[in-house]
């Protein structure tokens, strides 16, 4: 079957945006084929700098034939139906209909035969329609064209069946179409001229010998070996950077790889700063040595070859990298001139949000928190009061000025320098952490400290402003700093109550116009609750479990609730669970229709003397014992314990369902079996709301 290859051919396009396009690309082209009925074996897109590709193999000659039927009114029916009904099918005349016996009636049919199309025409199409819709993150107009685009075209391969599709594209004004064609050009200085393919493994063949790897991940593993290659020759190794790598594969179409040296003078600025400038203003790949720190080299990747093996490329890289370092190295000089907490005082010209104050106003509250969070969980509370002091004070110095990725971490440099504790010194390098899933997290008690706290106090102050995240919508990044803390709290096991934080952080705020702090803990609980589900979710626990054991309301301790959640899902994962579960769903059931039907609840004490079969009072005895077996262990936190007792009223239950009958004709007997079945719901409650368990 017919292949179809598509070329946008331009200028450099973002590298940044590369990934992305060749994405949508591929989805826009391979929706509208399935919104044309055509069906296709495979799609695969690629991105250069220069151009987007993208081949569909598998598609038919032609699009099917479609036989569209449209039941209209019962024959009989007033004439401003029937008259309705035609116009809506396009028809003139009920001659054009047919006429069928449902079984319910006879009724008007309109048939429309839809002769199938060459698919050369539709994909003829398709692809302008598809640069049309194109999502460009941004993009734009050039020459006298009205249309945008995200850098000029130059040309378009639309090639099907090895055919040059008939079609263009009108790029607008005076600048006329770009009629489709088969030829596409290669790297732009090593092989410029123009060159015509006949299918994607010519086009893709003659990209090579014109110098340009199409596949995007190609490029970035030969990026990648021959960067370790060149560190290895240096007895060094190549510093992890997958960013750098995605980034650099997208500015080059033949990369070649060289190293580069770093001036030794450079080499007292904390690598942090160097790697920063390398790989911000320049791309350039950081060499490590063998006990891991910054070796005085680096890797740079061009995109040519040239016939002096590059030694020209790597002077001239050389010589912009000493411009860029000697910046660093005057801003760290003068930095280290004044004292962290000499800074402190100038925070007070940063707004943190003009309803929340000043970074000096945070930092004050931070204090407070930092120690209060520090002597509930065994730290260092004057050491942490200290590190909440100076944690933002680098955000005035000349460096994070420059390199704002570095903040926290130039602080604890300039800490160290000064003469600070090591561990407050520490606290200021991670009380932003963790930023992310991958990030690290810090265990150090004096570090956690400060840092629950920033991230309290952050939501807390966004909370009670009514700022808080909408849909897709996180311009504080309010979400990042609730999973933050929930990783703070779960992978150091601490035992913190997080409404009393939340309410403490409240009261740290001096500003009017807040929301009450019972209201803003209770909104930051049911909030907490949704991040939990994610964090819990990619350990594999269901969201359910987290709502059921959330639905019993005060538990704010992550660490016994997790245990709780973990308890939970073994237990409905067992038979006995799953069974219990189902016996749980029916008492409740029963319960809640009796209870609307009669117009009262059955939570009253089940009378004991009205128990007259054996099944009965087995249930009864059983969910007592379970429940005073339950209490203790629930108070001892050994909720795996407390559901081994909960198994144990299966069989009871079971028995109780096969054997008694719940509307007994004595109203008495009917009450009393109703209030047990509730007994059955309530025992269960105590350990999780089991009416949120699904299944």
């Amino acid at each position: 079957m017919p292949e179809l290859l598509i070329e946008f051919f331009s200028e450099e396009i973002p590298a940044r945006m590369q990934a992305r396009a060749a994405d949508d690309l591929k989805r826009l082209v391979t929706e509208k084929l399935a919104a044309n009925g055509l069906s296709f074996a495979s799609a695969e897109a690629h991105s250069t700098p220069r151009r987007l590709a993208l081949v569909i193999d598998g598609l038919p000659e032609r699009t099917a034939d479609v036989r569209e039927e449209k039941k209209g009114p019962r024959v009989g029916s007033p004439e401003q139906a029937v008259a309705g009904f035609l116009k809506s099918a396009g028809l003139t005349s009920l001659d054009q209909c047919e006429q069928r016996d449902t079984g319910k009636g006879v009724f008007y049919f309109a048939v429309a035969e839809k002769k199938g199309r060459a698919t050369a025409e539709v994909l003829a199409e398709i692809i302008p329609a598809v640069m049309g819709d194109f999502p460009w993150p941004k993009s734009m107009r050039w020459g006298t064209g009205t249309v945008r685009w995200v850098r000029p075209l130059h040309s378009i391969i639309a090639l099907f069946g090895g055919a040059v599709l008939e079609g263009s594209f009108d790029l607008g004004g005076a600048q006329g179409k770009l009629v489709f064609g088969n030829s596409t050009r290669g790297h732009r200085f090593l092989s410029p001229d123009a060159f015509t393919v006949t299918d994607f493994a010519d086009y893709k063949a003659k990209l090579r010998a014109a110098h340009v790897v199409l596949d995007r991940a190609e490029r970035k593993a030969k990026i990648k070996a021959d960067a370790e290659a060149l560190a290895a020759q240096e007895g060094l190794t190549l510093s992890p950077d997958d960013g750098l790598l995605e980034e650099v594969a997208g500015l080059v179409e033949w990369p070649v790889a060289l190293v580069g040296t770093i001036d030794e003078k450079f080499m007292d600025v904390p690598s942090e700063v160097l790697i920063t400038s390398m790989r911000t203003h320049q791309k350039y790949f950081a060499l490590l040595d063998k006990a891991g720190k910054m070796a005085p080299r680096f890797v740079v990747v061009a995109n040519t070859v040239t016939a002096d093996g590059g030694k020209a490329i790597v002077a001239g890289n050389e010589r912009v990298l000493r411009a860029r370092l000697s910046d660093a190295k005057f801003f760290w000089d003068q930095d280290r001139k004044t004292k962290l907490e000499d800074r402190v005082s100038k925070l007070g010209a940063i707004t943190f949000h003009a309803k929340l104050g000043t970074v000096a106003e945070k930092v004050t509250r931070v204090q407070v928190l930092a120690a209060e969070i520090a002597r509930a969980i065994g730290a260092d509370a004057d050491a942490a009061t200290r590190a909440a002091l100076l944690s933002k004070a680098d955000l005035v110095t000349e460096v994070v000025g420059e390199f704002p990725e570095v903040q926290g971490i130039m602080g604890r440099y300039y800490a160290l320098g000064e003469g600070e504790n090591p561990a407050v010194a520490e606290a200021i390098a991670e009380h932003y952490k963790p930023l992310g899933p991958s990030d690290s997290c810090p265990t150090a008690p004096v570090s956690v400290a400060v840092a629950l706290a920033d991230k309290l106090d952050t939501l807390v102050g966004f909370f009670a402003i009514d700022e808080k995240p909408t849909g897709s919508k996180d311009p504080y990044a309010l979400r990042r700093a609730a999973l933050g803390i929930i990783r703070l709290i779960l992978e150091n096991g601490l035992r913190v109550n997080l409404t009393q934080l939340f309410k403490a952080a409240h009261g740290a705020y001096t500003v009017g116009g807040f929301a009450a702090a019972d209201g803003v803990a209770t909104d930051l609980m049911a909030f907490f609750a949704d991040r939990l589900k994610v964090t819990l979710r990619d350990q594999g626990v269901r969201h359910d479990l987290v709502d059921a054991v959330f639905a019993l309301g005060g538990e704010d301790d992550l660490v016994r609730l997790l245990a709780r959640v973990k308890a939970l899902q073994t237990f409905v994962g067992s038979e006995e669970g799953a069974n219990l579960l189902a016996a749980y769903k029916r008492a409740s059931n029963i319960v809640r229709i009796e209870e609307k039907k009669d117009g009262k609840a059955y939570d009253q004490l089940v009378d004991p003397a009205l128990l007259t079969l054996a099944e009965e009072k087995d249930l009864y005895g059983a969910l007592s014992a379970a429940g005073e077996t339950a209490r203790p262990l629930l108070a001892q936190e050994d909720f795996t314990g407390t559901m081994a007792a909960l198994a144990r009223l299966r069989g009871p239950v079971d028995a109780f369902f096969d054997k008694v009958t719940v509307n007994a004709e004595q109203a008495d007997l009917r009450a009393n079996r109703l209030r047990l079945l509730s007994q059955i719901r309530a025992t269960l409650n105590a350990v999780a709301d089991f009416s949120r368990i699904e299944g």
